[in-house]
């Protein structure tokens, strides 16, 4: 799959679920990763900083391999030499991880997605040519180790009227504020624990896409 056509499918996609492990209620991450399918997630993440890179490239096949059952795209977090070697769809790049211009030349048709806390950050990421930014942590999280503050769901739409391309929010979002989100303007809802530790993941996963998709999309500036 070319650049194009994967820049595409990014543009229809609602909910994003993000998955780790140590997130998923004790089940296994490609376990978590079908139910999300099945539910009719069609962007997921693979984000596993912790393994050896052999069982990560293992995992990445599999992830693969599920993922192109159902047209779903697939991102890796932070390893583009992992995701070229596992055939995925993009890489997700921190503000520490490899810069966007290193990435796109090795990786030229991969989506290449990255961190943004403020309008700053995300006109830069754009202005270098992300294919998508993500915008948060929008609510506190304890997914992550270390992160920038909170930075509120104003800041949505704040920055959404300066983007040509798409992008994701996350952080904190759960089905009880994730009306808030919606409502300044987000368009992809980025998610962890709202669903990869879910008793239920597929209704968790529905119930997040509902209410995305009861807002619309047809005002988005990425369409």
């Amino acid at each position: 799959m070319d650049l194009t056509t994967r820049a595409g499918l990014l543009r229809e996609a609602d909910l994003y679920v993000v998955i780790t492990e140590s997130f998923c209620a004790g089940r296994a991450s490609l376990e978590v990763l079908n139910a999300c399918l099945d539910a009719g997630v069609r962007l997921v993440q693979l984000r596993e900083k912790e393994l050896p890179d052999r069982d990560l490239l293992a995992l990445a096949r599999s992830w693969r391999e599920a993922t192109l059952r159902t047209g779903a795209l697939f991102i890796l977090d932070d390893r583009v030499d992992i995701a070229l070697a596992a055939d995925a769809d993009g890489v997700h790049l921190g503000r520490s991880d490899l810069p966007l211009e290193a990435a796109r030349r090795i990786a030229p048709e991969l989506l290449l997605g990255a961190s943004t806390h403020s309008l700053e950050q995300a006109l830069s990421a754009q202005e270098r040519h992300a294919d998508y930014i993500n915008i948060g942590p929008i609510f506190p999280t304890q997914t992550k180790t270390a992160t920038a503050a909170p930075v509120g769901p104003e800041l949505i739409a704040e920055i959404r009227p300066h983007l040509r391309i798409p992008f994701t929010c996350m952080g904190g979002i759960k089905p009880d504020n994730v009306d808030r989100v919606l409502e300044q303007g987000a368009q992809i809802v980025a998610v962890v624990t709202a669903v990869t530790a879910a008793p239920d993941i597929r209704a968790a996963a529905r119930e997040l896409r509902h209410h995305i998709l009861a807002h619309g999309r047809a005002d988005s500036p990425c369409r």
